[in-house]
């Protein structure tokens, strides 16, 4: 009898086999920062497509408790819609970045662990082009990424 061994069609389906195993735990374990980056994306996108509802349900329970949904809705949709002119925008963000102990205002509990991303958002209206560049912060509550700003002065 001859040596017995692995077939190539054996070593070939394991090594495919490990490629996609490594794929797909690359693309489900994505890093704290590319999570904070994906949770301010899909908020601004909520923004940009009028839907301020859903951006307001991503906010942190501290900014919820700054303005009720109904006056978000309103505020929001007024001030960059009526006022500015403007029926949508487009937005970048900057790399995120890991903050430890971040307040969101003075005299607030810190926050262990915000991810600021640098989010610049550019207009063009009745009164012209412009931008607006805003730090934004997220974190995760209840499993859950959240928007925070910043209002410390």
């Amino acid at each position: 009898m001859g040596k017995k061994g692995f077939s190539p069609f054996l070593i070939m389906l394991i090594i495919v086999v490990l490629l996609i195993t490594t794929t797909i735990y690359i693309l489900v374990n994505k890093s704290p920062e590319e999570q904070a980056a994906e949770a301010v994306n899909a908020f601004y996108t909520f923004e940009q497509d009028g839907a301020f509802s859903e951006s307001w349900a991503m906010f942190h329970p501290l900014m919820k408790d700054k303005f009720s949904k109904g006056h978000y809705l309103q505020d929001r949709a007024h001030v960059f819609m009526n006022h500015f002119g403007v029926t949508t925008f487009t937005f970048s963000l900057g790399e995120a970045e890991e903050v430890n102990n971040w307040k969101f205002e003075k005299g607030a509990k810190s926050i262990e662990s915000v991810y600021k991303i640098p989010v610049t958002q550019v207009y063009k209206g009745k009164y012209g082009n412009f931008s607006i560049v805003q730090d934004v912060f997220t974190t995760v509550v209840d499993g859950e990424w959240v928007v925070l700003w910043d209002y410390k002065k």
